[in-house]
């Protein structure tokens, strides 16, 4: 089982040794890099590759380590038993299966995504290591052991916003997605628009890369907001002329708020038009 690209994402020669090697290793992925980078969509594409299901755990602030695995729930069985009704009998009536429970009872080998780890509490991680590590864990409802039939393909996802436990680390393979050079970007937007001119597509990847390098930006521009802009440009039918000035000066491009998020990041740039306007 290897992972050798895919018609719909542009992975690199090191993503695709990267995600072999955890396949080799037998561990799960981490995949670190800037949000917009594609990291949630290389878990759907090496699925789809591997013709694999794809199991989605989406982390939020509040979530649990014990929701992955699984939820008693006490309150519908106590409100079955009042009304007499027979399901109580059978405890299994009431866990509710997580996400790796369900990774881990699967008939065919399955990929299962832990996806923005770092939004959890600090330690999240640790109470998932040895789930992940041995495959398998505790039911203490049913007082029985689920192991897993076949082990899952785990990717794990993160922005960086928190430092991850070493102990955690040490049982990942790890690989950050660079940001994409101008010949990797072109790639990518040809993907996903194959037809777009290409007098279009240099000006704007220009104007994208100005933007991007600009220093002091509090939050730059990613992929997905490069083809979000460039999406806006062909439905609005913006033209070419529009992306740059006659003379090469920096100018506010048409739809910034497809590039620059916060009101300090699009200031910052009016700031710099403006002073190369009066240096004119």
């Amino acid at each position: 089982m290897k992972f050798k690209g895919s018609s719909n994402y542009v992975a690199t020669q090191d993503l695709m040794l990267a995600v072999n090697a955890a396949i080799t290793l037998k561990r799960p992925l981490l995949v670190k890099g800037e949000p917009g980078t594609g990291k949630t969509m290389l878990a759907e594409e090496v699925a789809a590759a591997l013709n694999l299901p794809l199991l989605q755990w989406h982390i939020k602030s509040t979530t649990k380590a014990q929701q992955g695995l699984y939820e008693y729930d006490a309150v519908s069985r106590l409100r079955d038993s009042q009304l007499g009704d027979e399901r109580v009998k059978d405890i299994h009536n009431y866990i509710v299966k997580g996400v790796l429970w369900q990774a881990f009872v699967s008939e065919q080998p399955v990929a299962l995504l832990i996806d923005e780890i770092d939004k959890a509490d600090i330690e999240f991680p640790n109470d998932l290591l040895r789930e992940l590590d041995r495959m398998e864990f505790y039911c203490y409802e049913t007082r029985e052991m689920i192991r897993a039939r076949h082990r899952p393909l785990v990717f794990i996802t993160s922005n960086n916003e928190k430092e991850l436990p070493d102990a955690f680390l040490r049982r990942c393979f790890f690989h950050y997605i660079k940001f994409p050079d101008a010949d990797t970007m072109r790639q990518i937007v040809d993907v996903h628009f194959p037809g777009l001119k290409r007098e279009l597509l240099t000006a704007a990847m220009k104007t994208f890369y100005d933007v991007r390098n600009l220093p002091g930006l509090k939050k730059k521009p990613s992929t997905s907001e490069l083809l979000d802009w460039l999406k806006l440009l062909v439905a609005e039918d913006i033209p070419t002329e529009a992306l740059h000035s006659a003379d090469g000066k920096v100018s506010v491009p048409p739809l910034v708020g497809a590039l620059l998020k916060n009101e300090q990041d699009v200031t910052l740039f009016e700031k710099l038009v403006f002073m190369n306007q009066r240096n004119r």
